[in-house]
């Protein structure tokens, strides 16, 4: 579970970080090399992230909500780190 935390954690800096620096940058200054750095390092952990996920409701007994809510979350900075709180909830273990 604390694994599941950290690759949260890092997911949502990841999209943060290209939401908010990397993209403007490309699109209001013309500059594209942050997007080529931070767009795979996003992509491998938002992967790996659904993958934790997956496993999650696999092994661990989670429910499909938290599966689906997850999923829906992992789209905006935040949502990974808001889930993870929760994920001990008994509403999302089934």
């Amino acid at each position: 579970m604390r694994f599941f935390n950290s690759v949260g954690v890092a997911e949502t800096f990841s999209t943060a970080s290209l939401y908010f620096v990397a993209m403007p940058l490309k699109y209001l200054g013309g500059n594209e090399i942050l997007v080529n750095i931070i767009g795979p390092i996003h992509g491998f952990l938002w992967v790996f992230y659904i993958a934790l996920l997956a496993f999650g409701w696999r092994n661990k007994q989670w429910n499909v909500k938290a599966l689906i809510l997850g999923f829906i979350l992992s789209l905006f900075p935040g949502g990974p780190i808001w889930l993870e709180k929760r994920i001990t909830n008994a509403e999302f273990i089934d």
